[in-house]
Parts: C-alpha cells; structure tokens; sequence
C-alpha cells in the first residue's frame, strides 16, 4: 500500500476525505434511535450483526423497555428471546442487562456524555462509546474503528497498524477532529457499498485514482468495464505493465 513518491500521508488522507465528503454527501449512522440509551442498546446488539436485522429487533424492543431501570430488571431469558434474532443473544442480554444496571447506580439511570463515563459501564468500550457520544451527542471524541473502517483505512494507505485502538489514533492525527464521527461514517457507507471485503468494486470506485491497493484488485480488462473514465482505465493498463512476466 504505498503513496506515490513523495506524497505526504497528511495530503493523501486530506484527498481521501475531500473524495468520500462528495460520494456520501448524506452519510450518518444507519442504527435507528431517539435517545442515547436506544442507541447505546442497539449499538451493543449490532456486534456481529447487520445494522438492518438491529432495526428490525429494536422497533419492538424500544416499545417494551424505555428505560436503563427497564433493562436492568427484564429476566435474562425474557431478553434473550427479545434480542435472539441479533445473535450471540445470552452473550449480549448479559451485557446488556450489566450495563443497564450500571446507569442505574452509577448515573441515575441516565447515559453519561463523556468517554471516561461511557467506558466505565459495563461491556462499553472506545468504539460503542464514540458512536454514542459522536451521534447522540454530537461530540468528537475519536473515531469509530469497526470493521469496515479498519479495512478501508488499511487499504487506502492511511495506516499499517491492526489493532483496532491504534488505528483510531493514528486517523485522528490525520483527520480534523470536527469530522471525526462522519469520517467514520463514509468509511463505513463505502465499505458497504463499493469496498467490499471479498470482492471490492473498484472499477466504479469514486476513490479509485488515488487508491493505493486499487492495483492489487483491478486488471485492464476489468477496467475496460467502468464507467469512471479513461484514468481508471489507464492505471489499470499501468499496473499490469509492471506485472512480472511468467517464465516461457
């Protein structure tokens, strides 16, 4: 994943977000939710689970329990039949119900506005916390590194690292801090969308001249196909010039 010769990272990582800002002009969090506790519950549930099927599980269970005091009473099993559809249910009804009992005694029942307060709850870490705080709260307090993000950030050359709390601090060094919660947001919408795991769609990527891992995915012949235009095309051609030839 190297930049082009003498592109500094900070250019690079100022082009990218300069790129995702026109391709997702609507991005936000796709979690459905009224109040910080809805989303602090349906950002637990969405572990290993599609924001969709969440939504879907959520409509019934916002109706049934509205408070922490709710959460933190509710039967384990009760809850897990509630939320069983998300997976891993006993799993999460257990964390659930711990952490709901924790807003209860630690803060009156109310979700706290502040990283050290959010992770003091129990099963809360760094990312459910910024995505709470970021949506709920509208403050940038870091950057939500999930899945898509991590992959995204790794392919699009801004770090090497793996672990998904020190990617966070390196993309903050690079991203201005007002645009921490929705940089998380295009990344997350492109991962979707066109970055995918297996198989991205680079020919029709809008990051795709400036994409360092484009040429690990991307053939002539599959950019012949594009509609992106004639850069697309001849980067493509490029790569596959630089390709080692196979021995006769």
């Amino acid at each position: 994943m190297k930049l082009k010769k003498g592109q500094q990272l900070k250019e690079h990582a100022d082009a990218v977000i300069a790129k995702l800002r026109k391709i997702y002009p609507d991005a936000h969090c796709e979690l459905d939710f009224t109040n910080p506790l809805e989303l602090l519950v349906a950002t637990i549930l969405s572990a290993q689970c599609t924001d969709k099927r969440v939504n879907i599980v959520t409509r019934d269970l916002f109706k049934k329990l509205r408070t922490a005091a709710d959460y933190a009473a509710i039967p384990q099993e009760g809850l897990e039949v509630a939320i069983k559809s998300t997976g891993f249910f006993r799993s999460k009804s257990k964390s659930l119900r711990s952490m709901a009992q924790d807003l209860v005694n630690k803060f009156g029942g109310k979700v706290p506005a502040s990283m050290e307060e959010l992770t003091s709850l129990a099963g809360v870490g760094r990312k459910t916390a910024n995505v709470v705080l970021g949506n709920a709260f509208n403050i940038n307090a870091g950057i939500v590194v999930d899945t898509h993000v991590r992959r995204l950030a790794q392919r699009l050359g801004l770090t090497r690292q793996q672990d998904p709390d020190k990617i966070e601090f390196e993309l903050m060094k690079l991203v201005p801090q007002s645009e921490w919660t929705i940089f998380s947001h295009w990344l997350i919408w492109h991962g979707r969308r066109c970055c995918y795991s297996q198989k991205p769609d680079c020919v029709h990527c809008g990051l795709a001249t400036i994409c360092p891992s484009f040429e690990e995915f991307v053939t002539p012949s599959d950019a012949a196909k594009s509609k992106k235009g004639s850069d697309v095309k001849k980067r493509a051609v490029s790569a596959q010039g630089r390709q080692p030839k196979k021995a006769a």
